[in-house]
């Protein structure tokens, strides 16, 4: 197990590795404006050189990547340069890294509560009615496109109960559609999987032997059905965690929250280079993150996993 462990978690550090080299020399191609801010074209040669040379640009690419890593081993994300001129990186993304966890991990509870009970709940009524109005959600959900539910929950579900358009910190009330907003595409995601590995698992011969020896439907769903078919969806489970703590590009904006997603699209278009740097880094870890705890979880979970390199076959 620790050897299994071991060899997810250097694939995790290269497919990492390789992402932030790539993003870092890509942003070096950019125009200077990204690190001399909007006005550097009344900047004397003099002045751009100097300001260049602060900021360590003016050494060689290997070079600079090199001090970034170092930096970053220290904890360094670097400072900003045009969102918040020579501040550090760090104390801009705390507070916002609160809120979208904060939102984040409400939404993700919820999409628990509801999204595993769904497809529990269609597959033991496959064909029915339930699992018809099922099916009909997950096909609305994952077919329509995000920002038109998005936004029939903000103007629709606003005027109808009164609940803040927009987000407020000291109004709980206010996250009440934001939350429901970053936990459907979840719910839908978890309905459709659960039912899938559930119906799968009750076509299984066990499944049927259990049933020949008279054992209660029951029991036979509890037992057999759900508890095998919840193993795959183990290793769903820590991305869709830390994506939605980490919050929604879009829901954010919406919703006018001062989150994660909403400064990486700040940072975007003010052409802030370090800051993007930065962020494309949290972002990207969190992904391989959730990816490494999923295979880990899996591994622990279901024995059928062989860790012996020889015969793996993942």
């Amino acid at each position: 197990m620790l050897k299994y462990i071991l060899q997810r978690f250097l694939r995790a550090l290269l497919s990492l590795f390789i992402i932030v080299t790539t993003i870092f020399c890509l942003l070096r191609l950019m125009p200077i404006e990204g690190y001399l801010g909007p006005n550097w074209e009344k900047m004397s040669k003099e002045v751009i050189a100097a300001k260049l040379a602060a900021k360590g640009l003016d050494k060689p690419v290997p070079a600079q990547l090199f001090d970034f890593y170092k930096a970053l081993f220290n904890g360094d994300l670097g400072k900003s340069w045009i969102y918040r001129e020579n501040y550090p990186i760090t104390k801009i993304i705390m507070p916002k890294m609160a809120v979208s966890a904060r939102l984040g991990a409400m939404a993700m509870a919820l999409s628990l509560l509801l999204g595993i009970p769904l497809g529990a709940s269609m597959a033991r009524s496959k064909g029915k009615w339930p699992d018809r109005m099922g099916t009909a959600f997950v096909v609305l959900i994952q077919a329509a496109p995000s920002a038109i539910y998005f936004l029939f929950i903000q103007m629709y579900a606003t005027s109808g109960t009164g609940i803040p358009m927009l987000y407020n910190a000291r109004a709980p009330i206010s996250w009440i559609l934001p939350i429901i907003s970053l936990a459907l595409p979840s719910i839908a995601s978890y309905g459709m999987w659960m039912r899938r590995y559930m119906v799968d698992a009750i076509n299984q011969d066990y499944v049927k032997l259990a049933r020949a020896k008279g054992i209660p439907e029951r029991s036979i769903m509890m037992r057999h059905v759900f508890r095998n078919a919840f193993v795959p969806m183990v290793q769903l489970v820590p991305s869709s965690l830390l994506y939605t703590i980490m919050g929604s590009l879009y829901v954010e904006s919406i919703y006018s929250i001062p989150g994660m997603g909403g400064l990486l699209i700040d940072v975007i278009q003010r052409q802030d280079n370090t800051m993007v740097q930065a962020l494309v880094l949290i972002f990207s870890g969190v992904g391989i993150l959730g990816l490494f705890l999923g295979d880990v979880m899996m591994a622990l979970v279901d024995p059928r996993i062989n860790l012996q390199r020889k015969e793996e076959s993942r």
